[in-house]
């Protein structure tokens, strides 16, 4: 394509483009069709820009006008708690549940791996050794000891903040880090179970295995579930970046990729009530039976909310995707 005949056979349509969003909201019916069918002719231009002739100076000006065109064409809208009430009963549980086919594998695997490392320290001294000294490793596991005054070291409200921290922030860099041909989800996954895995094997070794999961399952069966979907859901970012499937690379990203913040902040309230549960139910008196039941209900309690709310809403085709008049123009393909 020779840009410059280009440019000089629609440089009059750019301009009355421009001129026409200039005028704002002083069109008439007339300019206001007229508008519509020149941003529907400045995107195709732009597509066969980017395709043919990929000049910067050109493109920034035309990904401008469509830019304010779309703005003006589409029009505005401001977020309500109307919105706020879907993405939670709708949106954010079709994310998880449409992306179960990731998550789901990498939470069997990830606790395969935990309990094969938890095996492996448990049933071998020498490795014991390698991890501390053995009257260091009598502190950690010993009643009173480590393991179990973790729980209650600082007051409840601001543990429960500090984990809560924690934790939205590994689930953010699983989601966000996915990009990244998934090895970063990879590592920090498996420094998760690495760590489970640890405190599985000293414990077991020391006969003390059930307070060990007296201890941790009440919270952690939520807690690793929200890091399960996030690793799993950034998984599939990577492998988008990958093989993208029938859309362009750029499109399957752009969408996989608002599916994955919506599902940060979803996931941030998953963790907010695991958070709560870690610094007031785990640490409380309250007997083992009565500790697990409760993390085991919040489990149970998520699960339905992906299943049932969120395969209500997958099977009525919400992608997890913000509504179709917010996302970006898809710009006609050249041929």
């Amino acid at each position: 394509m020779d840009l410059d005949v280009f440019v000089t056979a629609h440089r009059a349509e750019w301009d009355r483009l421009d001129h026409l969003l200039r005028r704002g909201r002083h069109l008439t019916g007339a300019e206001a069709d007229e508008l519509v069918a020149l941003y529907q002719r400045t995107a195709t231009h732009l597509s066969l820009v980017q395709s043919s002739a990929p000049e910067p100076v050109l493109t920034a000006r035309l990904t401008q006008l469509v830019a304010r065109a779309r703005a003006v064409v589409t029009g505005t809208r401001r977020s309500s708690w109307r919105d706020a009430a879907t993405f939670l009963t709708a949106g954010f549980p079709a994310a998880v549940y449409r992306s179960r086919h990731w998550w789901i594998p990498t939470a069997v695997l990830s606790t395969l791996l935990a309990a094969v490392i938890g095996w492996w320290i448990g049933t071998h001294p020498e490795v014991q050794s390698a991890i501390g000294a053995p009257e260091e490793l009598r502190r950690m596991t010993r009643p009173g000891g480590e393991y179990e005054t973790y729980y209650s070291s600082h007051p409840a409200a601001s543990f429960a903040a500090q984990v809560w921290t924690n934790n939205a922030q590994a689930a953010a860099m699983c989601l966000t880090l996915g990009a990244f041909l998934c090895f970063p989800v990879i590592w920090i996954l498996f420094l998760n179970m690495l760590n489970l895995g640890v405190g599985i094997g000293l414990m077991s070794s020391a006969g003390r295995l059930d307070v060990f999961l007296g201890l941790v399952l009440p919270h952690g069966l939520l807690e690793l579930t929200a890091v399960f979907v996030a690793a799993g859901t950034g998984l599939r970012l990577g492998w988008t970046v990958i093989d993208p499937g029938p859309l362009t690379r750029r499109t399957a990203l752009a969408q996989q990729g608002r599916a994955a913040l919506g599902m940060a902040i979803g996931l941030a309230l998953v963790l907010f009530v695991s958070g709560l549960i870690e610094g007031f139910v785990t640490p409380s008196g309250l007997p083992t039976w009565a500790r697990i039941t409760v993390g085991v209900v919040a489990e149970l309690a998520f699960l339905a909310y992906v299943y049932i709310l969120g395969g209500r809403a997958a099977r009525a085709g919400d992608l997890g995707d913000v509504d179709e008049p917010d996302r970006s123009a898809e710009l006609p393909t050249a041929a």
